[in-house]
């Protein structure tokens, strides 16, 4: 049987070739499609279930929305965007998709050493959110543009320029000078909406102006769809069964009441209907920063946190799963210098309950550089409140939210691992600074239950179950305590081949 190909997420603007090819995107680029001109659009009751389980009620009779009325009344404020560049033939093949190739088969390139610039347009979607010509899309659709164009629904066309951008989000915040008040969108609220609410996705995919598709929201909160890591921790996405395509970057995701809780912007391929668009409260929270100053200033803790999962709930004797599980604390950040340590349960900040790590993340990043925060922690079963003034997130900057419990990577043989002494010949080895110290394991076993956690020969051991390890003793003397199936915490650090900390929960055998 072939093997399965993996599916590949895509940005959606659609590439156009003018005089030459396109380029769009950040992840990958999008394949094009030949050029037309843009904006030329002319219940039953439940059924009884177990006698031991309660049935969720259900409301006999449902109002389904007219998706008519809506798109009437949010197609007018549905915008075209092209964005005109010049790439070089070389950055088009680093991109590793030619449109040409893609419409009529591969072809020559020639040996001439001569790069050969080409005019590329990258082709998208937009919506009006103010009358006076305030417009929002995605930043891949416009970034890197010489020449911007605006189509409007009636087939005027506008330059436009960018007033701000977030690449952090996919977002930018275009303006466009008409001589009239144009048709604009509300924006809705993002967090009321429900799994299974209807919604519609309008754009212009493949060129095919206002097109209207309809679904629902499939999920939300869904993160790490980037390929860069600080994008990927900042993200707040919508997914959506209602069909997108190609163009629909930038493009509205409708409520029933036509305001927009979402932008378009990325798909699965080769999924069907699998579509991603940010939400809107994460763009309404930068709106004023973009327009005031052109970019956006995020706030940053330093801590790598993840998830408290029912492991993490035992062994640190917390009172629930809720909070985000602090797994490191990076030297020198706001949160060390607040007292923040490995191992807390950041369960509230300000008057925010954290449930789980993306609402500490999203609050963070919407503060800015110096804003103070209390953080409410769980620290050995006691709740302990903080105050840390945030430093400036950077671009690039490594994400804060760790990876969700199942894949982070008694006594000793109970965990199947050997340890031996940190000497000076393994530092200088693994890269380990003189001022860590700790033991080195020097075996894992075979599915063992610290080989199904992820450790590996190398990683060094500093804390067991909450006490500082210097030498193998010590190591031995923190598992001697532990029973068959107690749970054991061990602090572990990994210097190869990028430093990196976190703890591991295991449960003995």
């Amino acid at each position: 049987m072939p093997a399965r190909k993996a599916p590949i997420l895509v940005l959606l603007g659609v590439a156009t070739f003018a005089a030459g090819l396109i380029v769009s995107g950040a992840l990958k680029v999008t394949p094009a499609s030949e050029a037309h001109s843009a904006g030329n659009a002319p219940g039953g009751s439940a059924s009884a279930g177990p006698a031991s389980a309660s049935a969720p009620t259900l409301p006999r009779t449902m109002t389904i929305p007219s998706f008519a009325d809506i798109a009437a009344a949010a197609l007018p404020a549905v915008v075209s965007i092209a964005s005109t560049g010049v790439v070089s033939e070389d950055q088009q093949q680093s991109q590793g998709v030619d449109p040409f190739e893609f419409f009529f088969g591969p072809r020559g390139r020639g040996n001439s050493p001569r790069q050969r610039q080409r005019r590329a347009v990258a082709a998208g979607s937009g919506f009006v959110i103010s009358d006076s010509g305030w417009v929002l899309t995605n930043n891949h659709v416009v970034n890197g543009a010489s020449k911007i164009q605006v189509t409007l629904r009636d087939r005027e066309v506008f330059s436009a320029k960018v007033v701000g951008a977030d690449p952090s989000i996919d977002v930018a915040l275009l303006k466009i000078d008409a001589n009239h008040k144009l048709p604009a969108l509300a924006l809705g609220d993002s967090e009321k909406m429900r799994v299974g609410d209807p919604v519609m996705a309008i754009g212009n995919p493949l060129q095919f102006a206002g097109t209207v598709t309809v679904g629902v929201l499939s999920a939300k909160g869904r993160t790490g769809i980037s390929d860069n890591v600080t994008s990927a921790s900042l993200q707040d996405l919508l997914q959506t069964d209602a069909a997108i395509n190609f163009g629909n970057s930038g493009g509205p995701l409708l409520n029933t009441n036509a305001e927009v809780i979402g932008i378009n912007t990325a798909m699965i391929q080769p999924a069907q209907n699998i579509g991603f668009a940010v939400a809107i409260d994460s763009v309404k929270a930068i709106l004023p920063q973009l327009e005031k100053s052109g970019k956006v200033e995020r706030g940053m803790l330093g801590v790598r946190i993840g998830p408290v999962d029912q492991d993490i709930q035992k062994a640190f004797k917390l009172p629930s799963m809720d909070g985000a599980f602090v797994e490191s604390v990076e030297p020198g950040k706001p949160a060390e210098r607040a007292g923040v340590k490995p191992g807390d349960a950041i369960v509230q900040v300000d008057n925010v309950v954290v449930h789980e790590p993306r609402e500490l993340i999203n609050y963070v990043s919407s503060r800015p550089p110096g804003q103070a925060v209390r953080l409410t922690v769980v620290r050995n079963g006691q709740r302990q409140t903080l105050s840390a003034t945030l430093a400036r997130l950077d671009v690039g900057e490594t994400a804060s939210e760790a990876s969700p419990a199942s894949e982070r990577p008694g006594r000793q043989e109970r965990l199947g691992i050997s340890v031996a002494a940190l000497t000076s010949e393994i530092r200088q080895e693994l890269n380990v600074p003189a001022n860590v110290s700790g033991v080195v394991v020097a075996d894992v076993r075979d599915g063992s239950p610290a080989g199904d956690q992820g450790m590996a020969p190398g990683d060094v051991i500093t804390e067991a179950n909450g006490a500082k390890v210097t030498s193998i003793e010590e190591f031995r003397s923190a598992m001697a305590r532990v029973g068959r199936g107690d749970y054991v915490r061990l602090y572990v650090r990994r210097f190869s081949p990028q430093e990196a900390s976190r703890f591991v929960i295991i449960k003995t055998e």
